[in-house]
């Protein structure tokens, strides 16, 4: 998480804590995530999601008509626990 903190914020004008804390609440969100736990309208939520898939932080998953952006890191290190 710590990780993921610096980088966003060394390099994105949209880091805030609620967006790290959404981004690793689960290991996917979702554009109606951000909207509500950031306060943002739907078009900038998408913008900040897709800005992020697009630089390799979040891989974009198309799942019938909604998009999922899956935290791979932290899919990996959940998956790797479950015995």
């Amino acid at each position: 998480m710590l990780e993921y903190k610096h980088l966003i914020r060394d390099s994105y004008k949209f880091y805030s804590q609620n967006l790290l804390n959404n981004l690793f609440q689960h290991p996917y969100t979702k554009i109606e995530f951000i909207e509500k736990d950031l306060g943002v309208s739907r078009i900038t939520a998408a913008n900040y999601l897709n800005r992020l898939a697009k630089d390799g932080i979040l891989i974009k998953q198309k799942l019938g008509t909604g998009n999922y952006y899956i935290n791979h890191k932290l899919y990996t290190i959940l998956r790797n626990r479950v015995i």
